[in-house]
C-alpha cells in the first residue's frame, strides 16, 4: 500500500508542475492547465479517501505519541 500511496503523491506533483509549465507556456484559449490541475485534484483526492480506508481497516496505523 506504501507504493501505491507513493505513486498517487508522485502523480500529483507531476500533475502540479506539468500544470505550472501549462500556464507558462500555452496561449489563454488552451485547457491543459485546468486538465492538469484537475488530475491532481483527483490524485490527492484518491490519497485521502485511500488513508481513510487503511486506517479503517487496521493496515496503517497512526502514532499516537510524539516519541
Amino acid at each position: 500500500m506504501k507504493i501505491v500511496v507513493g505513486l498517487l503523491l508522485l502523480g500529483a506533483v507531476i500533475s502540479l508542475f506539468s500544470g505550472l509549465f501549462f500556464m507558462v507556456k500555452d496561449d489563454s484559449s488552451s485547457t491543459r492547465t485546468v486538465k492538469a490541475l484537475s488530475f491532481r485534484v483527483g490524485f490527492s483526492v484518491a490519497i485521502v479517501i485511500l488513508v481513510l480506508i487503511l486506517v479503517v481497516t487496521d493496515q496503517l496505523t497512526l502514532n499516537p505519541s510524539p516519541y
